[in-house]
């Protein structure tokens, strides 16, 4: 056998053998999954809301992205853009995944409008605006943990996902890789702001495909809630 034969036998070996060294590799991670965290089990339940169009809305047996656009919906309108384009438009072919605005009353038609600028002249099958008193809009508000309060038009760019359970979700802990080894720095993230496009793109997104993936494992039978992201917080205690 001639050198350049033996050369061209190696590199088909490496060829071959790298990819399924790299997948033994990966296999290992499915079993480190960590779902994403439960950071609120008091969301308020009972919130009563006013609906013209979306009569069918409901919170039970679905992931929700959960805003608040209150009494100015189009001064919502960068967020709300950003929600479409980076969330719904990325979620939406997921079996119930919908994403849900708070109103105020009266706003109809501003929320209309908000509506029609986002949709692109798309059917927003999954893209709800429902209506609230001032009363329950701040209840439902007060009931989840987001990095800031309301504005005095009762909107806010944040927004915050919550389970089929009607739990909200998030992480417990969003330290940085530098952070990491400070048991002490606790940072963690309750609601996401849709005006930093690279805060839903890369967190945002990724919190909601591993819920996806939660959902999917459960259905197959092999989810096993031990290794929520929360235990890591108790290891360091």
């Amino acid at each position: 056998m001639n050198l350049s034969k033996v050369k061209k036998n190696t590199v088909l070996g490496v060829l071959f053998f790298l990819p399924v060294t790299f997948l033994l590799f990966l296999y290992p991670a499915k079993h480190n999954y960590k779902p994403l965290d439960i950071i609120n089990e008091s969301v308020y339940k009972e919130f009563k809301y006013q609906n013209n169009k979306d009569s069918n809305v409901q919170f039970n047996d679905r992931i929700t992205v959960l805003g608040f656009i209150g009494k100015e919906p189009l001064s919502q309108l960068i967020s709300v853009s950003n929600l479409k384009e980076l969330v719904y438009d990325k979620f939406k072919g997921f079996k119930k995944f919908q994403i849900v605005l708070v109103a105020s009353p009266g706003t109809s038609k501003d929320a209309n409008t908000l509506r029609k600028e986002v949709s692109s002249f798309e059917e927003l099958k999954y893209f709800h605006i429902v209506y609230a008193s001032d009363f329950e809009l701040k209840r439902l508000f007060r009931s989840l943990k987001f990095q800031s309060p309301l504005s005095d038009n009762l909107s806010t760019p944040e927004v915050v996902i919550l389970d089929k359970e009607f739990l909200q979700r998030g992480r417990l802990d969003d330290k940085e890789p530098k952070e990491s080894l400070n048991a002490e720095v606790v940072n963690p993230l309750n609601s996401y702001n849709s005006i930093e496009v690279s805060e839903i793109k890369n967190k945002m997104s990724e919190d909601m495909r591993i819920l996806f993936t939660e959902y999917r494992q459960k259905r197959k039978g092999n989810f096993d809630s031990t290794t929520r992201r929360s235990q890591d917080l108790k290891d360091n205690e």
